[in-house]
């Protein structure tokens, strides 16, 4: 065994409250008490290894400080692949670090004077905000699925560490201040301890608590820092801080198998701070009178009386106790990872004080003995629990147990399907496998080659998307430490199992200049050789221009430089109320309305306006000329409609041209609608309409008076005329209903199956069904739409009889017959639209299961951006999950508003989809029971029930049935499915 103290492993005087080695052993961190701030340091492990790497000037110790934290840092600890490193502290956040992929060099610490400096980058990627208290201490599960963090807010938070910020529990239930957290080794529970004289033990399939022990802790007096307990890498024992035994300090050993309390570790004199297992499972012969090799674990204590000691659970005395190895209480402990690439794994051991100094500890096998494989440790998780480790990196669904059968063959169906899906994607040209660079090994260089993201389409052809590859300095992603060369290692002194022994200082060597270290050796070691070999930045390394010019470009304009912009000067139009102009300046009418001359108010952006520069007046007018007259097809309307005043709406009325045509319909069954004004007959004015199709006249009629705008459908079509009536015809030219008289002159006029949409110059809108001849709405203001200067861009009706206005701020609505009052359809400038994370809940389906229907056709673009600005978005899981339930909340209610049956089943099953993977079992049962409807013995609907059997036309039923096999999808859901389809079932089977 050898004992040190690296005296240049300080925060400056201040406690130093945590510490952990890094996975692969070549650095380790501490977080404690900075200048004014809480205080993160990564160090080189190398020369705490190494005297002679100690005095090499050119191997540096300390290689990144971070001061991000606004007070203490209670607790650090490394992911256990280490790319992260996760901090918690009194400013009620939790931080995860990330080093930098790319080198840029060296770079010193703000405040420091340039004295200290950073040798590896390391960058605050996540920052966790929940708590409302201190955060003293946090852990990773195995295999990195969740962070828990507890706090003085008497709360445990688990945290999803593959999607931060997202919150997976919030564990409630300890009634004073959480101060220490472990988890299972096979990943089933989450224990953690408390000021509240309990530890709690927490299940990781539902997050319930599992057992509460109170007895070893009834005796408790006073507090400590922390209550750092810790789980054996068998699983089978939990061993506490903080117990009591016959009014003695102990840590409390506490047995998987109905959490029992019989034994305990003895012998400190002071409260337990602190426990920490080796990751290892040792084997030896412990008894050499049988011979036997036994498998034990190795367990560290620190305590409040400034002492550590290291038990083997095959023993009844501790290996080795030490006293007085610092001058305040121990804080915390780390022992080499199971996975350490230099060093000794599992043989070496940090321990770290409130008096702001560590110590480091090395053990030989003959000591501890020799540790078993990563694979006879799984095959000692799979003798035990049926499980390990290794393949225990799935949610803790894989904990669920299937109750039912219909249950079973559904998740059958379900990977059957996904495997189809994976299928399909690498056909199409999905990548298949990337080899990910974060898990590249420390001492392995990546290979940009390596890398590249190679796919093959449909004919089997190779196709390499291009990697831009900058300069960098081959640490990969967790940046390899300076090490020294392949140097002895070697100590002198003695030392017994069993016995107390004291760290004394290392005398300095003149010849080597001061050592800033105290070495106390205690029993003699082989020499040993350290392979780690230096590393040098190259000088021709720059820092990256372009990660540079973001902060840098704002920089390059100054006040008096004028910016040269191309966007487009806004148009807005306006009214022109003068006289009529001349038949001969009439315009042709064009998309169902002639747009009349209009003065056009020409100004930019108020936010593109360059001082120096005069505003175009708005009263200045500026004639634009009409356009040409063309044939259009009324599918898509253009009409762009403004008002002059608030009150009241006055929109143009187009002007009765001399001709118009129309097209309606398309390809064979297309017609041409050719309306003639002016026909002078015996001294009379009529108008004549002709249609023509395939060149050739079908049929011509003749109106009355001259007609101003013309629309049609497959069903029915229509003229308005100067009279202010309209003419309603039918495809073959026979009059549908009289003449339909209106109040004002017609400014729009649609038509779509046998709907008649029509909005008059003062804003009255009017819809009709031609096939029944009943007025749909009647006489219905758009002014509480047309707030403000907005300007209709379209408008329309559907086949169903529902209006649809597209205004100019973005907004789409519609009039609800049944709710009597105007709904929103569409925002563009929606928060909803355009951060809801619904876009995961889709990106899963088939590209063909996405509908196209009215909606889809409104919101295009909308849904675009919202696909982009979904993966912008940041905010905590909360707030997240209500946009997005909002979102697909507002887009099945617009459907059923459209009366779109495609679309509304399409957005209620996202809808469920959503609340299936988020768990949300109430909004789940609101929709079945919608569904469902009332259940009798025979099945049918009870007298005066008010539940309508179908929507839309579909039954609602059989929408149930699709809904639950979204919900089977859930193990978590499997009583709600099993509930909901007994009741399907029995409604669906007629009664004998």
């Amino acid at each position: 065994m050898k004992l040190l103290k690296p005296s240049w492993v300080t925060h400056d005087g201040k406690p130093i409250f945590s510490i952990d080695i890094h996975p692969d052993g070549s650095r380790f961190a501490t977080g404690g008490q900075g200048e004014d701030s809480g205080k993160v340091a990564v160090w080189n492990m190398a020369p705490v290894r190494s005297e002679v790497d100690e005095k090499n000037g050119n191997i540096p110790k300390l290689l990144c400080q971070m001061d991000n934290h606004l007070a203490c840092v209670n607790c650090v600890r490394w992911s256990s692949d280490g790319r992260y490193l996760a901090s918690g502290g009194d400013d009620k956040l939790i931080m995860i670090w990330q080093t930098g992929r790319y080198f840029a060099g060296p770079s010193t610490v703000f405040g420091t004077g340039g004295k200290t400096v950073n040798i590896e980058q390391w960058r605050c990627v996540n920052t966790l905000r929940a708590h409302t208290g201190d955060i003293l201490d946090l852990a990773w599960s195995p295999q990195d699925a969740w962070l828990a963090t507890c706090s003085i807010d008497n709360t445990i938070i688990v945290w999803n560490a593959t999607k931060f910020p997202e919150i997976i529990s919030t564990l409630k239930g300890h009634t004073g201040l959480v101060k220490g957290v472990t988890w299972d080794p096979v990943g089933k529970y989450l224990a953690t301890q408390s000021d509240d004289k309990s530890l709690r033990v927490w299940r990781t399939v539902d997050w319930q608590q599992e057992a509460m022990v109170t007895k070893p802790f009834d005796e408790c007096g006073g507090t400590t820092h922390v209550l750092r307990l810790a789980w054996s890498p068998d699983g089978q024992y939990i061993v506490s801080a903080h117990a009591m035994n016959n009014s003695g300090p102990t840590a409390q050993i506490i047995e998987r198998q109905g959490f029992k309390t019989s034994m305990d570790f003895v012998g400190h004199r002071k409260a337990v701070t602190v426990v920490r297992f080796n990751p290892n499972i040792f084997q030896k012969v412990v008894n050499k009178a049988s011979g036997k090799s036994q498998q034990f674990s190795c367990c560290a204590i620190g305590s409040r009386d400034r002492s550590l000691s290291i038990w083997l659970t095959a023993l009844k005395r501790p290996l080795v106790v030490v006293h007085d190895m610092f001058k305040n209480s121990v804080m915390d402990i780390s022992w080499t990872p199971l996975s350490s690439s230099r060093g000794k794994s599992g043989f070496e051991l940090l321990v770290c004080s409130w008096d702001g100094t560590a110590a480091y500890v090395e053990f030989t096998p003959d000591e501890l003995g020799t540790p078993l494989t990563q694979d006879e440790m799984n095959s000692l998780h799979q003798r035990i629990y049926g499980k390990s480790m290794a393949i225990s990196t799935q949610h803790s669904v894989n904990n669920t147990i299937i109750e039912n059968p219909a249950m079973l063959k559904l998740q059958q169906r379900h990977n059957e399907h996904r495997e189809q899906m994976d299928a399909k994607k690498q056909v199409n040209g999905t990548p298949t496998k990337i080899r990910n660079p974060m898990l590249t090994s420390p001492t392995e260089k990546p290979n940009p080659k390596a890398q590249q993201i190679e796919t093959r389409t449909p004919d089997g052809r190779r196709r390499i998307t291009p990697l831009c590859i900058a300069p960098q300095v081959d640490f990969g992603d967790i940046p390899r430490p300076f090490m020294s060369s392949s140097l002895p290692m070697s100590s002198t002194g003695v030392a017994q199992s069993g016995l107390e022994t004291a760290g004394t200082p290392r005398a300095a060597e003149p010849s080597q200049g001061s050592p800033s270290s105290q070495h106390a050796t205690v029993k003699p070691l082989a020499p040993s050789v350290l392979a780690s070999a230096p590393t040098a930045i190259p000088a021709n390394i720059q820092p990256m221009k372009a990660l540079d010019s973001r902060f840098t470009e704002k920089s390059k304009a100054t006040s008096g430089t004028k910016t040269s912009l191309s966007k487009p000067d806004r148009i807005t139009p306006i009214t022109l109320s003068t006289a009529k102009p001349r038949d001969s300046d009439r315009p042709s009418l064009q998309d169902s309305s002639a747009p009349v001359p209009t003065i056009i108010a020409k100004r930019k952006l108020d936010s593109l306006s360059q001082p120096g520069t005069k505003r175009m007046r708005k009263d200045k007018p500026v004639l634009m000329a009409p356009a040409a007259p063309t044939q259009v097809t009324p599918t898509i309307p253009q009409d762009v409609i403004t008002r002059s005043a608030p009150h009241p709406i006055m929109l143009p009325s187009p002007p009765a041209e001399k001709n118009i045509s129309l097209q309606v319909g398309g390809g064979e069954e297309s017609m041409v609608l050719e309306l003639e004004n002016n026909i002078q007959t015996a001294g009379v004015k009529l108008a004549g309409l002709k249609c023509r199709r395939g060149g050739t006249v079908e049929w011509e009629t003749v109106l009355s008076t001259r007609g101003t705008l013309l629309a049609g459908s497959r069903k029915v079509l229509c003229v308005s005329c100067e009279d202010r009536s309209l003419c309603v015809l039918s495809p073959s030219g026979r009059r549908l209903l009289p003449g339909l008289v209106l109040s004002h002159p017609t400014a729009i006029l649609h038509c779509n199956g046998y709907h008649v949409m029509a909005v008059t110059t003062v804003g009255n809108l009017s819809v009709w069904n031609v096939q029944i001849a009943k007025v749909v709405i009647k006489n219905e203001s758009l002014l509480p739409i047309m707030s403000g200067d907005v300007v209709i861009k379209t408008s329309s009706v559907t086949e169903q009889g529902v209006p649809v206005f597209s205004l100019s701020n973005g907004k789409v609505y519609t009039f609800s017959v049944s709710l009597g009052t105007w709904s929103t359809l569409s925002d563009a400038h929606s928060s909803l639209q355009q951060c809801s994370d619904h876009q995961t809940i889709m990106s899963s389906l088939n590209p063909s299961s996405q509908v196209k229907g009215p909606l889809a056709s409104l919101q295009g673009q909308g849904q675009r951006s919202g696909r982009q600005a979904g993966r912008l978005f940041r905010a905590n899981h909360n707030l997240q999950q209500a946009v997005t339930l909002g979102h697909l909340e507002n887009q099945v209610s617009a459907a059923l508003m459209l009366r779109s049956s495609a679309e509304h089943k399409f957005w209620l099953l996202t809808l469920v989809r959503y609340l299936v993977q988020e768990g949300l079992e109430a909004q789940l049962r609101e929709i079945c029971d919608d569904l469902l409807g009332p259940v009798t013995a025979q099945g049918r609907l009870p007298k005066g029930s008010l539940w309508e059997p179908e929507v839309l036309g579909v039954c609602k039923r059989l929408v149930l049935s699709e809904v639950l096999q979204e919900v089977g999808s859930n193990l978590r859901l499997q009583r709600l499915y099993t509930e909901y389809q007994d009741q399907l079932d029995m409604v669906q089977t007629p009664a004998k």
